[in-house]
């Protein structure tokens, strides 16, 4: 009798204690279901097919908005590189011009009053012994260059693919600046999303310390698990400085590339349609390189004018016929000498190279091992856009799987940390499995939303690779 007085005084104060303990433990929130929240914010996809992820910035970042194709427009206006390739791109036209300009007669114009000695005749220097009469004239000169056998004809040929050259270069340029951009983006949208699930892990892991630490306080449950807890807090905050820091060096760089020293916050705008497919096969893509690679056809411009050049100088081994033509008026002192004012001279001059010390020899050699070693460093170009494309290939294949098993390793881990949501919930498990689960689904998201990121920016140096730019 004693002992069923005794058990049930202890059963009448249990009981409120148990209720309160299921009605603090009831309040006790979910598991951090981050992967609802990010599904809902669009940072993270629940399948492969699902859209990209917004990644949307903190408070501080928002403001200004920006997409790819935004930010290539951007660098191609700003970026100084660009200029720079342009500029050369136009000096070398001109000098097409200077080059060309032999092809075409020289006309100068003389004006000359001499004063000389009356009736001398022998000078040394700059002025000639016919000059040595006192007058005052004014005339004309043309030089017409008639043919110097393939010299300067082949000079301007190798001017002008130089000058392909260098608009090839260019486009080039043009390209690195736009794959650079490209690149730069995809890190500061990943940096963006890693952000945002760093808060939002801060966030929810700051809610469940609250909750342990109440529960503590009521004795319901252990030092241990607030230990844990405030662990599991500090981890997440750490994560969110380590986001925060990558997310502004992501932004300083995504500045210097767009042509800017400002640091300016972007809202950055991933492209909602889905990335393209990776090509079936990298041979087809080696072989649209190898044919629109602006690079490749620099550089086999660049030996073109290295032949023509070669030409050029064997050329100067032939005689050089030229015409000239003088006319002028001289109304001071030539009627003490000669019988008219006027006078005119026309004829034909011939430039025969005999010796000069196997000077146009030595040229001609110089320039022609030149050509085959612009021809070499083509093939050494091939070799390396074709390693460069199967790289690319090979890892845009990966990247793509790599998305496919991202979103698998969500979805797991969502499984997983409901399950060792409910165990603790239960009491079947200590709060460390619920630790490691919460762990494990926040790489996973940060695993997926890197993933997709990657993936973009490998097909972006794919088609890089491929001389395909937009």
């Amino acid at each position: 009798m004693h002992n069923r007085i005794q058990f049930l005084i202890l059963w009448l104060v249990a009981t409120p204690l148990t209720l309160g303990a299921q009605e603090r433990t009831a309040a006790l929130p979910d598991a951090p279901h981050l992967q609802l929240q990010l599904q809902q914010s669009g940072l993270v996809r629940t399948s492969p097919a699902a859209d990209p992820p917004s990644a949307s910035p903190p408070a501080a970042a928002a403001g200004l908005t920006l997409t790819r194709q935004q930010a290539e427009q951007l660098a191609l206006k700003n970026n100084p590189r660009i200029s720079v390739g342009d500029l050369l791109a136009r000096a070398q036209k001109e000098h097409v011009r200077v080059v060309r300009s032999a092809e075409f007669p020289t006309l100068n114009g003389e004006l000359t009053g001499v004063d000389a000695e009356e009736a001398s005749r022998i000078s040394t220097g700059s002025l000639s012994a016919s000059r040595l009469l006192y007058h005052v004239g004014a005339g004309v000169e043309l030089d017409q260059l008639i043919t110097d056998f393939g010299h300067t004809r082949n000079l301007v040929a190798s001017s002008s693919f130089q000058a392909k050259a260098s608009s090839q270069q260019a486009d080039a340029t043009r390209e690195d600046i736009i794959l650079t951009v490209d690149t730069a983006f995809y890190n500061a949208l990943e940096a963006q999303a890693t952000l945002q699930v760093a808060k939002s892990t801060v966030k929810a892991r700051q809610d469940v310390g609250d909750q342990v630490n109440a529960l503590t306080a009521s004795k319901l449950k252990s030092t241990l698990d607030q230990s844990f807890a405030q662990v599991n807090l500090s981890q997440a905050k750490l994560l969110d400085l380590d986001a925060q820091n990558q997310y502004d060096a992501a932004m300083a760089n995504l500045n210097e590339v767009l042509g800017t020293t400002n640091d300016d916050q972007y809202q950055l705008i991933d492209d909602p349609t889905p990335p393209d497919p990776v090509a079936p096969s990298a041979e087809g893509v080696i072989t649209m390189a190898l044919q629109q690679r602006p690079d490749l056809l620099a550089q086999k411009a660049a030996h073109e004018s290295d032949v023509r050049f070669a030409r050029a100088e064997r050329d100067q081994l032939f005689p050089t016929i030229s015409g000239l033509g003088d006319v002028g008026y001289t109304p001071v002192g030539s009627s003490e000498y000669f019988d008219s004012n006027w006078y005119g001279a026309a004829g034909v001059n011939v430039g025969i190279p005999i010796f000069n010390g196997f000077k146009y020899h030595s040229e001609a050699a110089e320039a022609g091992l030149r050509a085959k070693a612009s021809d070499e460093q083509s093939r050494i170009l091939i070799n390396r856009i074709v390693r460069d494309v199967r790289t690319a290939w090979l890892k845009a294949q990966t990247a793509q799987q790599r998305m496919t098993v991202a979103a698998e390793l969500v979805k797991e881990a969502n499984t997983a940390l409901d399950l060792a949501d409910t165990r603790y919930r239960l009491g079947l498990s200590s709060i460390v499995e619920l630790s490691q689960a919460q762990l494990q689904q926040t790489q996973a998201q940060i695993d997926d939303a890197n993933a997709r990121f990657d993936y973009e920016a490998d097909i972006a140096a794919l088609r890089f690779q491929s001389g395909s730019q937009p």
